[in-house]
């Protein structure tokens, strides 16, 4: 991919109206101001948009790279997507972002487009008026998959709000955020999956954390089509469960999407310790049958987060190695 026409924005939702009326700091320049966003330009060229409104109680940051699939050469598809993803493996200076990101207690994502990438990153917010955002950004997100003819929209369901400790009210928000989102998803013809987590991320991710209870959303609020409402089957999340035989042939047709890797023992970090299938202990082939014995005959998405390992090696490797497995022990 080529590169050199790489420009960048941040979109920064700041929430302290005096914040756009303090002195500059050297280096930035002044743009217009319209209807309150105010524009910045850094030393480096980064254009700043600056929205303040204090209606809210959250602060949100969104950097966006003018870069997206439709810069993809031949034999280049996929990248933008990988690329996205490598942004969170860290650097030298900072070599744990997730880390990071959580001592701040931010919310952070990217997604890539046909021509962007973006990340962002904002602070939690617990009200009324947090809750429409989210629900404004989740609108947002059915309209994305819509416009790329997406086979589905995969929901990470989010854990519990900052400083709360009601389970049962965080699995009550999914609830009804999922019922207040799926007419949209209707009208726009993107089906939703939910996509159950490891209960290691019940506080801070997602709540929803085994199949059952996905299940359970799907059959309370879809309309028994597996149409609109399905679940995501991610191995490293539900490969665990004694029930998930049972939960696989309850989801059928309900399965919208299928991810695999491989759990290691020992594993050095919980989010970015995946292991390439076949170097673990999952039993992908039994796991597989149980997922096509329900007609699933969809795509097999190998999903590696290994900040220590494969992100380290040649792109050229790390594909090879996926297909090997793919073809031996998948």
């Amino acid at each position: 991919m080529n590169f050199s026409f790489l420009r960048r924005f941040v979109l920064v939702l700041a929430f302290l109206p005096g914040l756009a009326a303090a002195q500059l700091p050297p280096g930035v320049k002044a743009g217009p101001s319209v209807e309150g966003v105010s524009q910045f330009t850094l030393a480096n060229g980064l254009e700043v948009l600056l929205f303040p409104d204090d209606s809210k109680p959250t602060t949100t940051v969104n950097v966006t790279y003018k870069v997206g699939s439709r810069h993809e050469n031949y034999g280049e598809t996929g990248m933008a997507h990988l690329l996205e993803h490598l942004m969170f493996k860290g650097s030298p200076s900072f070599e744990d972002v997730w880390k990071e990101f959580g001592k701040r207690g931010m919310e952070v994502n990217g997604t890539t487009f046909y021509d962007r990438t973006n990340y962002f990153e904002s602070f939690p917010a617990a009200d009324e008026t947090g809750r429409r955002a989210a629900h404004d950004d989740n609108r947002r997100a059915v309209d994305e998959a819509a416009a790329i003819g997406a086979r589905s929209l995969v929901l990470i369901a989010g854990g519990l709000p900052k400083g709360s400790k009601d389970l049962a009210g965080a699995h009550a928000q999914v609830h009804d955020g999922i019922a207040a989102l799926l007419p949209h998803a209707r009208e726009s013809g993107v089906p939703l999956a939910i996509e159950p987590l490891h209960p290691m991320y019940a506080a801070d991710r997602a709540c929803v954390n085994t199949l059952a209870h996905a299940n359970d959303l799907c059959e309370r609020l879809g309309d028994g089509s597996g149409k609109d409402l399905g679940v995501a089957v991610d191995v490293y999340h539900v490969w665990w469960d004694p029930d998930l035989a049972a939960q696989i042939a309850r989801a059928g047709k309900r399965i919208l999407t299928y991810h695999v890797c491989d759990w290691l023992v020992p594993t050095r970090d919980l989010l970015l310790d995946r292991g390439m299938p076949g170097d673990g202990v999952i039993d992908l082939r039994a796991i597989r049958a149980m997922v096509e014995a329900t007609g699933y005959d969809g795509p097999i998405d190998v999903e590696i987060f290994s900040a220590q390992d494969w992100w380290k090696r040649e792109p050229s490797e790390v594909l090879r190695i996926c297909l090997e497995r793919h073809q031996t022990v998948v």
